[in-house]
């Protein structure tokens, strides 16, 4: 099994979309857990690539095909993780989740989704570059838990702190938790703004949901 995860993880960071493809073919044939796959296999290549990228072993271009090749195994993949992590009854929570305002990179938050489907969430994805109040308005329309935005530019990141303003201007704020991720951001910029969490990682996302959800 380790092979196929190795094997998903080499065709990431060849940005090789036909061979994603395969090798996620390959899990979902065999029924292996299409977490392990996403964790051990495709998120394992994102990060050598961007280790390599921040090290000038790997150009931007090498990047965005990884993504590209990335988000075909996550879309893949993404049908399969909400069955399995809707078995047992009832969603966690509702989360809704998206990039601010300006921001148009997806990667992180593609993960994070995925991530937070597998641990039994039920996450409605409102996509790139959405203002504050889109956030608002999906969160109302499917009766969200937590609203996370995501910001991967430092002049980005204003927009995270404008959802907060934007939830406290319509009288919402107690209503919904707030988690912010992304690059630039972290643990003080999260509390100077007033949200309610902040994660590095995806893993820690999952892991903070939970808390949230528990308060």
């Amino acid at each position: 099994m380790s092979d196929i995860f190795e094997n998903l993880k080499e065709a990431i960071l060849d940005g090789d979309d036909d061979l994603v493809v395969e090798y996620v073919q390959q899990v979902i044939d065999q029924k292996i857990d299409p977490v392990a796959a996403i964790q051990n296999g495709l998120i394992k290549g994102i990060e050598e690539l961007g280790a390599r990228w921040k090290a000038g072993e790997a150009f931007l271009p090498d990047v965005m095909m990884g993504a590209d090749a990335l988000k075909t195994g996550l879309n893949m993949l993404d049908p399969i993780v909400a069955e399995s992590g809707a078995t047992g009854g009832e969603a966690k929570g509702k989360i809704v989740i998206g990039q601010v305002a300006g921001d148009i990179h997806d990667i992180g938050k593609n993960i994070v989704g995925a991530l937070m489907t597998a641990a039994g969430y039920k996450v409605y994805d409102i996509g790139i570059d959405q203002p504050a109040e889109s956030f608002l308005a999906k969160a109302e329309e499917v009766g969200a838990d937590i609203i996370a935005a995501g910001a991967l530019l430092t002049t980005t990141m204003a927009a995270q702190k404008a959802i907060v303003d934007y939830l406290k201007s319509q009288e919402m704020r107690k209503k919904y938790k707030v988690m912010i991720g992304g690059g630039p951001t972290s643990q003080a910029f999260a509390d100077e703004i007033g949200a309610d969490a902040w994660a590095e990682t995806a893993d820690e996302a999952v892991a903070l949901c939970d808390k949230l959800v528990a308060k």
